[in-house]
């Protein structure tokens, strides 16, 4: 990718977070049942036994529903993107039900991703109207952009249910990630090569944390 100047729009004194961590559910009747689609949980979650039988990835009529257990992510081999792209989706979260929020969004990058080092850069957003942006290198969890708090980011609407329009759009090597039609990070080549992530070109796909309950449409390039 090309090597540009780093620049992230982000507050850069975040908050610090810190909730009681909620365990794995395990989902009955689990699995993936999207023809195309592959899963793999998280390296935690692997070594206590989960795997992504424990969540659900089905359809819902033309949008795909997760009910998840173990954080993972999930991709189709035959969605990739290079170059200049956008890709994306609409996730509607029902009303949360765990005592903090969880969050779910788009990866870019992906590579080697059946394998237990995986690499991929990845931008979630939280129903507590923060966003993240992270990574694994090579299977290692890489931090970019610490968790933050952005307006564009939706809370819970009157019913408890949150929708995020979440989108990765990469530019001359620049991939910039918008949440709600707003740009929330920016982040260039170079700072990606440095935390191991030497492209975004090749697969995209979900990444979503544990125990969510999510509903995602218009999934793919924009």
């Amino acid at each position: 990718m090309k090597r540009l100047s780093f620049v992230l729009a982000l507050t850069l004194a975040a908050p610090a977070f810190a909730y009681a961590q909620d365990a794995d559910r395990t989902i009955t009747g689990g699995g993936i049942s999207v023809t195309g689609w592959k899963g793999k949980v998280d390296a935690a979650a692997a070594k206590a036994g989960k795997t992504v039988n424990d969540s659900k990835f089905a359809k819902s009529g033309e949008a795909l529903h997760l009910t998840i257990g173990p954080a993972g992510y999930y991709w189709n081999d035959g969605n990739t993107a290079k170059g200049n792209f956008t890709v994306g989706a609409t996730f509607k979260e029902a009303k949360p039900s765990a005592g903090h929020p969880h969050p779910y969004g788009i990866f870019i990058g992906g590579k080697d991703l059946a394998t237990d080092a995986p690499t991929m850069v990845y931008c979630v957003a939280y129903s507590s109207g923060q966003y993240l942006v992270r990574g694994f290198a090579g299977g290692k969890v890489v931090n970019i952009a610490p968790r933050t708090a952005h307006a564009s980011v939706a809370k819970p609407a009157a019913d408890g249910s949150v929708t995020q329009a979440i989108s990765w759009t990469v530019k001359d090597g620049v991939a910039s990630c918008s949440v709600n039609g707003q740009v929330v990070a920016t982040v260039d080549g170079a700072t990606l090569t440095g935390h191991g992530i030497t492209s975004v070109d090749g697969p995209y796909g979900i990444r979503a944390s544990h125990n969510l309950d999510v509903v995602i449409t218009g999934f793919g390039k924009k």
